[in-house]
């Protein structure tokens, strides 16, 4: 049964990967927030964009936009690929009059997508290159200007002469394109990837990604994250590098975020670019796309450029302007992007099931008596989605993936008898199956033990065999702890553990009546991160979890 360990009952963990609504964040004025997005026809005056969560830093420049050219724009964030789904099943209709992505390389791939925008307009670029801290950088030959390949790259990290973090490619654009991005300049063909190629470069992709010890599901909480590690200010596995769009590292140095400046490594043999095209969906009005044209136009004004360029160190996307100082190579190498929908996904397969560090995860879930009813069948769906129920762009990469170990720990007045699997390389499909079984076999009843099953999920990972994994604990509940150990004794516990299992993050969903304040503690002061499903679906949380394993 591929079950490892002592008898092991029921349930299974959970997580979602991929196509993450990543991070939505609220503005000041109302007309760039995420969320509150006017539904039905497009309005003049009016633009409803679905767009990469990044681009809340644009916030300043669209409110300027608005007073200059009367519109308005309302924000909706999400993760590229899931933001593609959207775009393909025809749900940004009367909903969206644009989206705007890091990229639209991947939407341009699906023949789904023909007919489904009007125009698009490239406002900015950050290419995706490596941060690392000076003196290693120094260390290793890599200073300022050095000419370094991805090659050169992926010897170092596979001599494990440095560590780095990088965001996971099927939830983040700048882990995407990293992973496309060192495929494609380790071939050295020097044309767009085929899967020939990708099995050739295998080896060397296994050699760059040995060193990653830290991934995300987005840009902005990894470069947080690497910050707070690397000034001591928060729990985990400290790295030395961290792989992003060249924006968010100059943004970390000019904040003084981290304790020493992060040297930008340009790989001669090439980058992948983001260049944000602000793109015009097909359904939307005449008097939206006036609209669209004006803002548009006015983002590519030279002084709106240079302002751009200077709040959010993006490079300006028009040649009258010229990139400042602070961009370490005015010259880049682009790096063919692949040609085929087919060859994409075989990437993003073959990481996941081949070179990352493979997930040990123990998932503790509520299923006391509060969850009856539609609260236990969420939950039940949300876990079997991730056995590959759904054939979306995120259902595909958001399921259990091979090597990975799943430890299964429901709860109510007390830990259950934990039940864990292991999903092998060749024919998962009944493992799998079992998973979705124990997920359809969970019951409600009882109390809320939270804190006594955390502990328990402790004991698990300390009897675990020894090995490379991106270790993780997610608990879900809807209620407070109301028996066993409280949050007190809990961390009086936590403060015993080896210094191993003491760096493993917990990610917490916030849900139903559950204890706020308790939840976020556990998290953040484990490195983890909360993540809220009381105004969303369990699925969706789940989901946003999985790109940070």
């Amino acid at each position: 049964m591929n079950v490892r360990g002592v008898p092991r009952a029921l349930v299974l963990g959970l997580l979602g990967a991929a196509m993450v609504l990543a991070g939505c964040q609220t503005g000041g004025s109302g007309d760039t927030r995420s969320g509150d997005v006017p539904e039905g026809p497009g309005k003049a005056g009016e633009l409803r964009i679905l767009a990469g969560s990044e681009l809340s830093d644009l916030q300043p420049i669209l409110e300027q936009a608005k007073e200059k050219t009367g519109v308005a724009v309302h924000f909706e964030f999400v993760g590229t690929l899931d933001g593609v789904q959207r775009v393909l099943d025809g749900q940004t209709k009367d909903k969206f009059d644009a989206v705007w992505f890091p990229s639209n390389r991947y939407l341009s791939l699906h023949p789904e997508a023909a007919g489904k925008t009007k125009t698009e307009t490239k406002i900015m670029t950050s290419p995706v290159v490596l941060g690392m801290a000076s003196s290693k950088a120094s260390q290793l030959g890599w200073g300022p200007g050095s000419k370094v390949t991805w090659s050169d790259i992926a010897k170092a990290a596979g001599e494990q002469k440095f560590t780095y973090g990088m965001t996971n490619p099927a939830a983040s654009n700048s882990g995407f394109s990293a992973l496309v991005g060192v495929a494609a300049a380790l071939s050295g063909t020097g044309a767009a990837l085929e899967q020939g190629d990708v099995d050739k470069v295998g080896p060397g992709l296994q050699k760059f990604f040995s060193a990653q010890k830290l991934t995300a599901g987005s840009s902005g909480w990894l470069a947080d994250e690497f910050a707070a590690r690397a000034s001591g200010g928060k729990p985990g596995v400290k790295v030395d590098g961290v792989i992003n769009y060249e924006s968010v590292l100059l943004t970390l140095n000019a904040a003084k975020k981290v304790p020493e400046p992060l040297t930008l490594i340009y790989p001669t043999d090439g980058v992948v670019t983001a260049d944000y095209p602000l793109t015009l969906l097909s359904t939307a009005s005449d008097e939206v796309a006036d609209g669209y044209r004006k803002l548009a136009d006015y983002l590519r004004t030279p002084d709106v450029q240079r302002e751009i360029m200077a709040q959010t160190h993006r490079r300006p996307a028009i040649p009258q302007v010229k990139p400042t100082a602070e961009f370490g190579a005015s010259t880049l190498v682009e790096l063919p992007f692949p040609a085929k929908v087919d060859v994409v996904n075989g990437l993003i397969d073959t990481y996941f099931d081949k070179l990352r560090r493979p997930a040990r995860t123990v998932y503790v879930l509520d299923v006391s008596g509060s969850m009856d009813g539609d609260r236990i069948e969420s939950l039940r769906s949300a876990l079997v989605t991730l056995t590959g129920a759904s054939d979306t762009i995120a259902g595909r990469f958001q399921r259990f993936h091979s090597r990975e170990e799943i430890t299964l720990l429901p709860f109510d007045s007390g830990p259950h008898s934990p039940q864990a699997f292991v999903v092998p390389e060749r024919k998962p499909e009944e493992v799998l199956g079992q998973i979705k079984s124990a997920a359809e076999a969970l019951e409600p009843g009882g109390d809320t033990a939270v804190f006594d099953s955390v502990l328990a999920a402790f004991d698990e990972l300390a009897k675990a065999p020894a090995g490379d994994f991106a270790t993780s604990v997610v608990v879900m509940t809807d209620g407070e702890s109301n028996h066993g150990a409280d949050s007190s004794q809990f961390w009086t516990r936590h403060a015993l553990l080896p210094p191993a299992l003491k760096n493993v993050p917990i990610f917490t969903v916030l849900f139903g009546e559950g204890n706020t304040d308790e939840m976020k503690e556990l998290a953040s002061r484990t490195g983890g991160r909360a993540f809220d499903a009381r105004e969303g679906s369990l699925e969706a949380a789940f989901r946003e979890i999985r790109g940070y394993q």
